[in-house]
């Protein structure tokens, strides 16, 4: 990844251009969970929400938006973030005819990029003000649990279930943090687990979502190494894992796999 911009000073382009995107595999890592890239473990996308998305019209006024991006977990990549904003950043001395160009290129663009489908809702501030509201997260919070930790890897010999009792419920954790594999600086987030199944030591739980916090891993890598390790030590019948990563350059990073039905059960919360 020695092309790859992120770490590096770099111009910020003022004039459409899709040369700044730079995709990186997903395989890598998911050699590393064993996961086949011909039969996934779950399904999901990762949804990106970009609040700093500004062109010009053809009179030459600036036209400002808020931007939601569905990455399809199949994508054989992702886009790494820093071009992404660096892309995105292209528009603003652009002239472009309509909101529906701009939506265009940006589907068009993002999948060339990633080599699979990218859906993009673009919305204007008072449309995405009432369309993409703050959600909370459901279930019992982790974090009220009273631990004591001595360790900061994410440890998956730490899940386990409570036998003999068969629960569906949700659980989260706003103490989610791992570290950005290439510059080692810390992205913030909180993650939801819902489940069936077996119930989840909740404890064991937690200690193993804070292991994270010394964790160098992209934020799509960390949410399908939590799903593959909660599958294999866990057991649950279905499982629905997603992180709410906070916003940096003025994106954030949603990404969310699941055993069953690929739909994101939440929008983005308040630290977003």
């Amino acid at each position: 990844m020695s092309d790859i911009p992120l770490g590096k000073d770099v111009t910020y382009p003022d004039q459409y251009t899709t040369d700044v995107l730079f995709p990186i595999s997903r395989q890598p890592s998911r050699d590393s969970l064993g996961i086949n890239p011909m039969a996934l473990p779950f399904q999901g996308e990762d949804v990106w929400n970009a609040y700093e998305l500004s062109w010009l019209n053809d009179k030459g006024m600036p036209q400002v938006a808020c931007a939601r991006f569905y990455v399809p977990c199949e994508s054989a990549s992702i886009v790494e973030s820093k071009s992404f904003k660096l892309y995105l950043n292209s528009f603003n001395q652009t002239r472009i005819s309509s909101w529906e160009a701009v939506s265009k290129m940006l589907a068009v663009d993002l999948s060339a990029c990633i080599g699979s489908p990218v859906k993009v809702d673009l919305y204007t501030i008072d449309d995405g003000t009432s369309r993409i509201g703050f959600s909370t997260l459901s279930g019992f919070c982790l974090d009220t649990l009273d631990i004591t930790l001595d360790r900061y890897d994410p440890d998956p010999s730490q899940l386990g279930t409570l036998h003999g009792l068969v629960v569906d419920e949700s659980l989260n954790s706003n103490l989610l943090r791992s570290l950005c594999p290439v510059t080692a600086q810390p992205d913030w987030g909180s993650v939801q687990i819902v489940y069936t199944g077996a119930q989840i030591d909740r404890v064991g739980l937690l200690k193993y979502l804070i292991g994270y916090r010394q964790h160098q891993e992209f934020h799509e890598q960390c949410v399908e190494r939590i799903f593959r390790d909660i599958t294999d030590y866990c057991a649950p019948d279905e499982l629905y894992v997603q992180a709410f990563y906070t916003r940096r350059g003025g994106l954030d990073i949603n990404p969310y796999r699941s055993s069953g039905e690929s739909v994101s059960k939440f929008d983005r919360l308040f630290r977003q």
